[in-house]
C-alpha cells in the first residue's frame, strides 16, 4: 500500500509495521536480502519507506540505489548514527555538537595511519597473533564454533594494534561489555529492564569508563615520556592536533576508538567467518588456496613471520575473499540522513528522513562503502583476513559440522550456531 504525505508529496510506497517496534522484527527474522527482495517486489524496485531503529527510513534499493547514496554524499545526503549506537556506546553529547568536525578529522587521521607505510607494521604483530590464537583456541580442539573465536581474534588484535593493549584481563574488561553494548546497537530503542537496548547502554558505560581510564593513563605516560617507543593508534592519537594545535579530548579519542573496536569486532570478524565458511564448504576451492599458501610458506623460515610481499603474492586467496563478501556481505549497509529535499525515482524522499542502501549486482560488491564513504579501513580488513587464512589453511582441512546451517541478521549476518567445523590437521 502506498504511503501519502501531507500535501501533494508522493512519498515512497511502504509500511512501518507496528508502532515503536516498526519493521525490525521482520528484518531480523527474514535476514537483509529477504526483507529488500520482498518489499521491492510489493512496492518498488527502486525505493521503499519503512520504520526501522526508531525512525522513519527510505531504503534505497539496487545497482543505481547505492550508487546515488554514494554520489550524493555532502549534497543530498550526510553520515547518520542510530540513537542506539551513540546512546550506547559513543559519548553523545560530544557526538552531537562536534560530529562533522569529529568525522573530518577522524577520516584524515585514519588515512593517515591506515596508508600502506603504517600497514606494513602491523602484517608481523597480526600473523604472531593468529599463530598464538590458533595454538590456544583451535589446535587443542576437534571442532570449534568459528564465530564467536573470529571474534574474540580480531578484538584481541584491535586491543593490541589500537591501544597496545595485551594482557588478557585487560582484554576482557573491554570485551566482556563491548558484546553486551554491540548486542543493542540495532535494536529498537525501548530502555527498559532486560531490554537488549537497555543492557547495551549499560555495556557501554562500562567500555567508556575503561577506555577513559586507558587513555589517561597513556597519556600520562607519554607527558613523562615513558612510552615514546609506541606505534599504537592510541598513542598517535594523544599526540596529534587539529588546525589550532588542539589536542583531542578524552571523548573525542575514545569515539573515535570505540568506532574501530566496532568495525573490527563486527564487520572484520564477520568477513574472517564468512571466508571460513566457504573454504569448508568448497573444498576444490580450498585446495587453490592451500596450494598458494604452502608456496608463499616454501619460501620462508618456520618462524619468520608475513610480510607485504608475501600479502602481495595472494592474488587467488584475496579473490575467494572478496567472493565470500559478495555471497555473504559482512556489514548490512550505511545509514545516512537527507539534508534537503529531493526527488528519486519520480517519489518525494522529504529532508531528515533516515536512508538504508542495499541491492543486487552490478552495484553490489561494496562491502567496504564508495565514493566518499569508503572504508578508510579496507586494507586493514584485508590484511587481517589474508593473514588469518595463510594461517588456518596451512594447519587444517576444514569440514562444515552443519552443511546447511541458517544464519540470523543483527549488524552482521551470523550464522544461528556459530559455525561449528571440524578440524583436520596436516601431517607435518
Amino acid at each position: 500500500m502506498r504511503k501519502k504525505g501531507s500535501g501533494n508529496k508522493n512519498l515512497p510506497p511502504g509500511t512501518r509495521g507496528w508502532p515503536v517496534l516498526g519493521e525490525n522484527m521482520e528484518l531480523a527474522l527474514l535476514g537483509q536480502h529477504k526483507f529488500i527482495k520482498d518489499r521491492m517486489e510489493k512496492y518498488s524496485p527502486e525505493v521503499f519507506q519503512t520504520s526501522l531503529l526508531g525512525e522513519r527510513m527510505a531504503v534505497f534499493c539496487g545497482a543505481q540505489g547505492n550508487k546515488f547514496l554514494f554520489t550524493n554524499e555532502n549534497k543530498l545526503l550526510t553520515s547518520w548514527l542510530p540513537k542506539t549506537i551513540k546512546k550506547a556506546l559513543l559519548f553523545p553529547e560530544f557526538v552531537d555538537s562536534n560530529l562533522k568536525q569529529v568525522s573530518a578529522l577522524k577520516h584524515s587521521f585514519h588515512h593517515d595511519i591506515l596508508k600502506p607505510e603504517a600497514l606494513k607494521q602491523y602484517i608481523p604483530v597480526m600473523d604472531a597473533l593468529a599463530r598464538e590464537h590458533l595454538d590456544r583456541e583451535w589446535t587443542p580442539n576437534a571442532l570449534v564454533n568459528v564465530v564467536p573465536l573470529s571474534k574474540k581474534y580480531t578484538f584481541d588484535l584491535a586491543c593490541r594494534l589500537f591501544l597496545n593493549v595485551v594482557d588478557a584481563e585487560d582484554i576482557k574488561r573491554l570485551s566482556d561489555p563491548f558484546t553486551l553494548a554491540s548486542q543493542g546497537m540495532f535494536c529498537v530503542p525501548i530502555d527498559l529492564p532486560g531490554m537488549a537496548y537497555n543492557r547495551a547502554i549499560k555495556g557501554g558505560k562500562m567500555v567508556r569508563k575503561e577506555l577513559i581510564r586507558i587513555i589517561n593513563k597513556r597519556r600520562k605516560e607519554l607527558l613523562e615520556k615513558k612510552e615514546t617507543g609506541h606505534q599504537d593508534l592510541l598513542s598517535k592519537m594523544l599526540l596529534v592536533t587539529d588546525e589550532n594545535g588542539q589536542f583531542c579530548s578524552e571523548m573525542e579519542i575514545s569515539n573515535n576508538i570505540i568506532g574501530l573496536l566496532v568495525a573490527s569486532f563486527d564487520t572484520t570478524s564477520s568477513a574472517v567467518s564468512s571466508v571460513i565458511n566457504y573454504l569448508a564448504q568448497l573444498p576444490h576451492i580450498y585446495e587453490e588456496v592451500l596450494k598458494e599458501q604452502l608456496e608463499i610458506a616454501k619460501s620462508k623460515r618456520p618462524d619468520e613471520l608475513l610480510t607485504w610481499e608475501d600479502i602481495d603474492k595472494m592474488k587467488y586467496s584475496w579473490n575467494v575473499a572478496r567472493e565470500s563478501f559478495s555471497l555473504t556481505p559482512p556489514g548490512q549497509g550505511a545509514f545516512r540522513e537527507t539534508t534537503k529535499e529531493f526527488m528519486y525515482a519520480g517519489f518525494t524522499i522529504p529532508k531528515g528522513w533516515k536512508i538504508y542502501g542495499s541491492g543486487p549486482p552490478p552495484y553490489m560488491f561494496v562491502p567496504f562503502g564508495g565514493e566518499a564513504r569508503m572504508c578508510p579501513g579496507k586494507e586493514y580488513a584485508k590484511l587481517e583476513v589474508l593473514v588469518f587464512m595463510h594461517n588456518v589453511v596451512r594447519r587444517f582441512k576444514l569440514e562444515k559440522a552443519i552443511p546447511n546451517e541458517k544464519a540470523v541478521f543483527h549488524a552482521s549476518p551470523a550464522p544461528v550456531h556459530g559455525l561449528p567445523v571440524r578440524l583436520h590437521p596436516h601431517e607435518k
